[in-house]
C-alpha cells in the first residue's frame, strides 16, 4: 500500500506539471490580450505596455512559466488580473459551494443510476430494460443547460417549489443537484446493467438460486457488491469532473462555486484564476482516482492479490 501511494503521488506530480504546462501555453496563445482588456478601449499603447510589464506578460513565455512554477511550489497560485487579489483565497472561498453541489450530484446519480441499472439487468431484454436504456440514452445526450432550464421552468417558475437561483439552503441545492444527477445517472445505469448481467451469469449466483435463496437477496447481497467496481472508478472520475465541470449548472442557477468563478475568469481572460481552477480540478481527478484505487480492494480482495 505504501508503494502504491508513493507511485501514485509521483504520477500525480507529473500529471499536474503536464496540465500546468499545457494550460499555460494554450492560455497565452489566445488572441485576447489581458493587458488590453484591463486598459480599456481608449488606452494608449504606452498604457497597455505598462500594464503588460506590471503583469509580467512582456517576459518570454518560458520565464513566465518558470516564475509560475516556483510560486506554485510555495502554494501561491498567483494574483487575479481583474480582482487584484490572491487566487488561492478566491478558490478556497468557492470550494464549499462546489463540494456541496458535487456531493449531492454524485449521490443522486449513483442512487438513480444504480437502481435503474439493477432493474434493467434483472429484467434483461424486456420492456423495462428497453425503457431504462432509452431513458439513460436520453439522459446522457441532453445538454446540461436544457435540463437546467426545464427544471427551472417546471419546478421553480411554474410550481414554485424551489427558488430560481441562489445558495444557502437545502431548497437551493435540489435543482442544480438533480440536474447533475440526471445527466450522470444514465452512464451509471448503463455501466451497472452491464456489470450486473456479467455477475448474474456466474456460477455462485446460480448456486444461490438453486439453494432457494430469495431473488432479492441474491441480487442485493451476492451480485450487486461484485458489480460495484466500475461504479467506484466512475465516482473517482466524477469528483474531478464536478470540481471544474459544473460551469453551466452553476451559471444557470447562480451557484457560487469554482465553476462560476472559472466562467467569469474566462470572460475576462483572467489567466491566473483559470490556471488555478484547472489545477485544482486536475488535482481532484488525481485524488479521486487514487481514492477509487484504495477502495476497490476493500470491495474485491482479488485486486489486492493482483
Amino acid at each position: 500500500m505504501a508503494l502504491l501511494l508513493i507511485r501514485r503521488l509521483l504520477q500525480a506530480a507529473l500529471i499536474l506539471l503536464g496540465v500546468a504546462a499545457i494550460t499555460f501555453v494554450l492560455l497565452y496563445a489566445l488572441p485576447a490580450d489581458p493587458a488590453v482588456l484591463l486598459a480599456g478601449r481608449n488606452a494608449t499603447p504606452q498604457i497597455v505596455a505598462s500594464i503588460r510589464h506590471q503583469l509580467g506578460l512582456d517576459l518570454p513565455l518560458p520565464v513566465q512559466f518558470w516564475h509560475y512554477l516556483t510560486n506554485l511550489l510555495q502554494g501561491d497560485l498567483g494574483r487575479s488580473f481583474n480582482q487584484k487579489t490572491a487566487v488561492a483565497p478566491l478558490i478556497l472561498a468557492r470550494l464549499p459551494a462546489t463540494l456541496t453541489l458535487m456531493a449531492a450530484g454524485i449521490a443522486i446519480e449513483v442512487l438513480v443510476g444504480l437502481t435503474l441499472g439493477v432493474i434493467a439487468a434483472v429484467r434483461r431484454d424486456g420492456p423495462v430494460d428497453r425503457l431504462v436504456m432509452t431513458l439513460s440514452f436520453v439522459g446522457v445526450s441532453t445538454p446540461q443547460f436544457l435540463v437546467a432550464l426545464l427544471l427551472l421552468y417546471v419546478f421553480a417558475a411554474t410550481l414554485g417549489w424551489f427558488p430560481m437561483s441562489g445558495y444557502g439552503t437545502p431548497a437551493h441545492l435540489v435543482l442544480p443537484a438533480v440536474t447533475l444527477g440526471i445527466l450522470g445517472a444514465g452512464w451509471y445505469a448503463r455501466i451497472v446493467r452491464s456489470a450486473m448481467i456479467d455477475v448474474l451469469g456466474q456460477d455462485y449466483v446460480r448456486t444461490a438460486h438453486a439453494k432457494g435463496v430469495p431473488a432479492a437477496r441474491v441480487v442485493l447481497r451476492h451480485a450487486l457488491p461484485n458489480a460495484l467496481l466500475p461504479v467506484i472508478a466512475m465516482i473517482g472520475i466524477d469528483i474531478g469532473q464536478f470540481m471544474g465541470g459544473t460551469v453551466v449548472v452553476e451559471a444557470v442557477f447562480g451557484w457560487p462555486g469554482i465553476g462560476q468563478l472559472a466562467w467569469q475568469a474566462i470572460q475576462q481572460v483572467d489567466i491566473p484564476i483559470i490556471m488555478g481552477v484547472t489545477l485544482v480540478s486536475a488535482l481532484a481527478i488525481v485524488l479521486g482516482n487514487l481514492l477509487a484505487d484504495l477502495i476497490a480492494p476493500l470491495i474485491d480482495p482479488r485486486i489486492r492479490a493482483a
